[in-house]
């Protein structure tokens, strides 16, 4: 038999145990504040941690445009990589325009507040009301209109056949005009 010595406060006492009785060693778990205080992890050297040394060194001499992708960090470049060189290309690094907004009126800002624009589809009928029902009024109006009511003075949208307005109503920039 061993013996097992157990502390309970300021007292000491000794038991026996049988041998087949291990001991387990166990980590104490303390929550105190200084076990959450602050850490300095300038004293840790954290390098790029993507790929072992070993990897990366076979990458310089040995480069696979695969892992490359891996190790750009999603940074599109602004150059390539010619006979060991890098070679800055203007053209591949982003111009950023900012406008001049001295005198701006407008703030950046859009309130929560402000109501929902709820609007409809813009169907034919709306085109039809948008582009030709003030020209039809005026010549209903001004008596410009032929026995068969068609306009005596036809605008250029209304000399267009269906193929041509079809044409210039898919063409490039027609929502432009």
């Amino acid at each position: 038999m061993a013996h097992l010595i157990i502390g309970r406060g300021n007292t000491i006492t000794s038991m026996a145990t049988p041998s087949y009785v291990a001991l387990i060693n166990s980590r104490p778990l303390s929550t105190s504040a200084a076990a959450l205080g602050k850490r300095n992890f300038r004293k840790f050297l954290t390098y790029g941690k993507r790929g072992t040394r070993y990897l990366k060194k076979d990458m310089r001499t040995n480069p696979d445009p695969e892992l490359e992708k891996v190790f750009d960090r999603g940074v599109r470049p602004v150059g390539v990589v010619t006979e060991k060189k890098f070679k800055s290309i203007p053209e591949m690094i982003p111009e950023i325009i900012v406008p001049d907004l001295n005198g701006f009126k407008l703030k950046p800002y859009v309130s929560y507040k402000v109501p929902d624009v709820i609007q409809g589809s813009f169907g034919p009928q709306d085109l039809f009301y948008a582009v030709y029902s003030d020209k039809i009024a005026e010549d209903v109006k001004n008596n410009k209109l032929n026995e068969d009511g068609s306009p005596a003075e036809p605008s250029e949208e209304e000399l267009l056949t269906a193929d041509e307005a079809k044409k210039k109503a898919l063409s490039i920039g027609s929502d432009m005009y």
